[in-house]
Order: C-alpha cells, then structure tokens, then sequence
C-alpha cells in the first residue's frame, strides 16, 4: 500500500477533493476499487466527507483509532437516527436506498443507553441458547440440499445457488419457521438487499414475522423466536419484529459474504490453491483473510454525535452519520504489516463495543462448516473464469460479489429432491430445476422441508 506522502492522488472516478465536495460510495467505480478510494480519503486526517447515495451525506472514519474512539464512546456519538439532523429537516430523499438501513427501529442496533441494554440482553441471551450441535447439523443438511441442486450440472454460481440461500435457510430453521412462513422471510430479506421491489420485498417481510410472533405467542418452540418472547424484556410484538429483522441482516448478509469472499481466496490464492495438508486450518486462515482485507460489511456502524465536536481535527456537527469504514481502519497503514498474524480478533468486521455485532458465532461456525462441506464434496471444484474478471456488487455498506461461477466434475447428488429443485437464488424469479419444471422465486424453504423428509 503507498504511503500518505507517495500518494499522487484520487483514484479514477473519485472527484478531486476541494472544499465542499463529497466521494460518492455508490456506483461501479467504488466497487471496484474501494481500496484506491479509502487511501484518497485518508488525505483527509482520520475521517473525510463522503456521500452514501445521492443527497445522503456523511463523514467516514477510516483511521483504526478514530473508529475505536467512536465505537467505544456511546455516549459522546449515539446510535439512534432519531438525532440524524438532514432527515428530520427534510433533506433526505425518502426513497433513497439506504435509507432502509439507517432509519430509526425500535431494536438493539438503533437505540442507546437503558433502552439498548434491555434490547441487547435479549438478543444475547437468545443467541446463547443456540445449540451448537443442532446448529452444525442443520448446516450440513442444507448445505447437502443447496449442492444437490447443481451437483450434477458440473458447474454453479456460488454465490446465488450457494452462498446467499444458505444462511438464510439455517436462520429460517433457528427461527422456527413453518413452510409458508419461512418462503416469504426468504422472498422478503432478499428483495430488501437486493433491491427486487424492495418496497413489496419489505411489506412481505413485515408480515411473514407478524405472523410468525403470533404463531409462537400462541404455541413456542425450541427456537430464537420463542425464546426473544420468553426473556424477561417482556418484548412487544413491534420490537419483536424489528429485533428479528436485525438477526437476519447480521446472521444472513455478512454470513454471505464470508462464505463467497473466502472461497473466491480458496479457489483462486497462490496461498491456499493445491495446499491440501491442512484443509481445515486454510479455511479458518481464510475467513480471517477476508475479515482482516475485505469484511463483509465495509462501511456502517452509524453514529450521530450528540453536540458538536472535532475527530482528528474534522469538524463534526451534532446529528450527522459518522460512519466507520471497517474496511479501511483493517487496512489503516498505521497498524503493524503483522496485524493478521498478531491478533485474529483485533480486526474491526464485527465491529467494537457496546454495539459489536452479537451474531458474530453462529456466523462464523455457519462460515466455516459452509466451506468445508461445499470443499468436502466437490473437491475438484474451480473457478470457471479468471479471477480478475469478477466484480462486486455496489452499494456503500456490503462487500459482496455478484457472482463467483464455479465448474467441477458432476456427481450424484446425495439424496434425490422429492419437490422441483431451486436454483437460480435470489434475483431469479423461476428456475428450472434438473426435471425440468420451473419453481417460483422464493420457494426455497419449502423445497428444503420436503427434500429433507425423504
């Protein structure tokens, strides 16, 4: 990485920066080189104005330090986006498409003090009952069902028939969705990041976890939903839906993009390519690979400072988003070279204090047994284009490819679908399947429960 004083200057596509003038993170050229985007930034001290989609400004922190600083400070820089000045005096575009990310909802994520505490110690104490053991069972058993769905095709897109479906199967099981209720969860989260008619993507959701709080009102189960309900929070049924909405996005969008980042690394990486003596152990180096050089989710942790203040000499008005680029304090020329052999919990991906992201474990395990089963069963399995070739999905938030096609030699699937496969995942509104018929996009949880009971 160049030094501050070897810098030339912004990267093509980023606007010189003069007085006034903000580096817009949306669009194709900072998705392609974010890297080139966050060292033009750095010229700035500490943090540097950006502007996250059109007439949505911020400032970015993409100094290690600073981000700690504001991430461990709640009470000097809030989370609640009640305090976000621009859109409360009307200058915020309302249908602006981050602004389903950083609006205001009664969970742990956008609240401070007493009311965080009491939001976060249900979530926790929920996750914490999570059996490991079951967790890792459901893991290979969708898993086995995703790759049977293209095993004998000799070829997938990773990333849509893989990567994006299973994390949101294994939450729909830890859930405890039935059938119907689990399709449109799946139809309703993926529209919303996606972008497929998010407004109707975000009113199937809403309802899908309506009815699934009154379903375990009136009969609980052994899983996260009922056991949010039984915590002494006494949630309402409002903040029941917005604390699951906050567990898919952490459980299902950052698991996503780890699973495809790493094996993008494991596929294509002088260091992991046909190094076979320790399979286990490259997969973890991997995953701490892209949560070191590429997390998942680059740029969010919104904060809004409760007066204003000064980090590193910028000045920062009371109510403006302060975001924290993840990507860009890992990768801070200030730390050590060594960073990733020093510490592989010193990294920003899962954020920092109070807020730090409480799904982090289950992400992980569900990451890794990913991995290792896609691996374990396809084992020939390469990248069907050259690895310059792929791109990255834009958007200021994520760091996701759009797709990492794959080729190998055609197995068996390991047990045969009893319902029309699914394939295509989330932007395909019906996919053929290997018999031929056309299944509807957002049938996967369904198809899933009937070709596990064969």
């Amino acid at each position: 990485m160049q030094s501050h004083s070897e810098f030339q200057g912004p990267p093509p596509g980023c606007p010189a920066h003069a007085d006034g003038q903000r580096t817009p993170l949306h669009g194709p050229e900072f998705a392609a080189a974010p890297e080139a985007f966050y060292e033009a930034l750095r010229q700035h001290g500490p943090s540097a104005p950006v502007e996250l989609a059109p007439g949505v400004e911020a400032e970015l922190v993409t100094d290690y330090a600073a981000a700690l600083h504001v991430l461990q400070n709640p009470d000097t820089f809030a989370r609640d986006s009640r305090r976000w000045r621009a859109l409360n005096e009307g200058r915020v575009p309302l249908d602006s498409p981050v602004l389903p990310m950083m609006m205001y909802r009664p969970n742990c994520l956008f609240s401070d003090g007493a009311d965080h505490m009491r939001l976060r110690q249900s979530v926790t104490a929920s996750l914490g009952r999570v059996d490991t053991h079951r967790l890792s069972r459901h893991v290979d058993r969708v898993a086995a069902y995703l790759i049977s769905q293209f095993s004998s095709r000799g070829r997938v897109d990773l990333v849509a028939d893989y990567a994006q479906l299973l994390p949101l199967l294994v939450f729909n099981d830890l859930f405890g969705c039935p059938a119907e209720i689990g399709d449109r969860l799946v139809f309703g989260i993926s529209g919303i990041f996606d972008g497929v008619d998010a407004e109707k993507a975000n009113e199937v959701l809403t309802e899908a976890l309506l009815e699934l709080v009154a379903l375990k009102r009136r009969s609980p189960g052994e899983d996260i939903t009922s056991w949010l309900m039984e915590h002494p929070s006494a949630l309402s049924d409002e903040e029941m839906v917005h604390q699951l909405v906050t567990l898919i996005a952490a459980g299902t969008e950052p698991t996503q993009n780890i699973i495809a980042s790493a094996l993008r690394l494991l596929l294509t990486d002088e260091k992991y390519v046909g190094d076979q003596s320790a399979a286990g152990l490259l997969v973890d180096d991997a995953i701490n690979d892209v949560l070191w050089n590429s997390p998942p989710i680059a740029n969010y942790g919104v904060h809004y400072p409760v007066q204003d203040m000064e980090l590193g000499g910028a000045k920062l008005p009371a109510g403006e988003p302060v975001v924290i680029s993840f990507a860009a304090a890992n990768t801070d020329p200030n730390l050590s070279t060594g960073r990733q052999m020093l510490s592989k919990r010193a990294h920003l991906a899962w954020g920092a204090g109070p807020h730090a992201c409480p799904a982090k474990d289950p992400a992980l395990l569900v990451s890794v047994l990913a991995i290792e089963k896609l691996l374990n069963t396809l084992p020939d399995i390469d990248l069907a284009l050259p690895a310059e070739s792929l791109t990255w999905r834009p958007g200021p938030f994520h760091r996701a490819l759009e797709v990492l096609p794959a080729r190998f030699t055609p197995v068996r699937p390991e047990r045969r679908a009893s319902a029309a496969p699914v394939t295509g995942g989330r932007a395909t509104e019906n996919a053929s399947g290997q018999d031929g018929k056309e299944v509807q996009r957002g049938k996967w949880w369904s198809s899933f429960l009937s070709w596990w009971k064969v």
